[in-house]
């Protein structure tokens, strides 16, 4: 009796950690690098928060950059201090003459560049947020996109540069975006903004998703539960009627 009890709570122990591990797969897999601005109204100014996950299982993340717009390009750029990493703004020539708020840009921060020191590169099952202070924001209804680059101790780089369309399956890669409001904070009565109800019924899938996972791995793990319950029970009596 005692040995089939074991061995049942051995069983109940391997299936619970191969389910975790599935569940635990499943939401890896949908890790990307992003972009959070607190602020998205046009003509001011803005926060932008990139949550950079380490993904290899092998590597570890030492560099970041990330790309800024140049036909919308920002006249001014911050960057938040982060403990072991250094971060330099470059500025380049843009390709063409652009004018923002009246005045006539020729130049204009390019691109940032985060690097790890040796002990606090991102390893497995790490992530960094990476902030910028920005502005001004192009016109609403913009979209602003902010490509990166992913470095890894491995020499591997992963290009977060792949553009993402409306109506079509999300792009391994996809390059961190967001789209600019009117002044007042409302959405501007774009093609974009139209598409924010599909974008959140596309967030409120993503998230039925993930419940539907764990909702299989808790039901999995309660049948063998079940099924282990009744199996004592049984072997119990039986124990019972053999000493009968």
């Amino acid at each position: 009796m005692k040995t089939s009890i074991r061995r049942t709570l051995k069983t109940l122990t391997a299936v619970t950690a191969t389910a975790g591990m599935i569940a635990l797969g499943a939401t890896a897999a949908s890790a990307h690098v992003t972009v959070n601005p607190d602020d998205t109204g046009a003509n001011g100014y803005t926060h932008l928060t990139f949550n950079v996950p380490n993904e290899s299982p092998t590597a570890k993340t030492s560099k970041l950059e990330v790309k800024l717009p140049t036909d919308t390009p920002f006249t001014s750029v911050s960057v938040k201090p982060v403990e072991g990493w250094s971060a330099q703004v470059i500025t380049s020539d843009l390709p063409k003459p652009v004018t923002v708020s009246g005045t006539t840009v020729t130049k204009a921060p390019s691109s940032v560049v985060w690097t790890a020191d040796a002990t606090h590169q991102l390893g497995q099952n790490q992530y960094q947020a990476f902030s910028l202070s920005v502005g001004r924001l192009p016109a609403a209804g913009t979209t602003v996109t902010l490509k990166a680059a992913q470095t890894y101790t491995d020499g591997t780089v992963v290009n977060w540069d792949e553009e993402s369309v409306e109506g079509q399956p999300e792009p391994k890669h996809p390059a961190p975006s967001f789209t600019t409001t009117a002044e007042d904070g409302t959405a501007a009565p774009t093609a974009s903004a139209a598409a924010s109800p599909a974008a959140a019924a596309q967030a409120s899938e993503t998230s039925s998703d993930a419940a539907s996972v764990w909702g299989i791995v808790l039901g999995a793990a309660g049948f063998v539960f079940g099924a282990a319950a009744l199996g004592l029970v049984l072997a119990g009596r039986r124990t019972r009627t053999a000493g009968k």
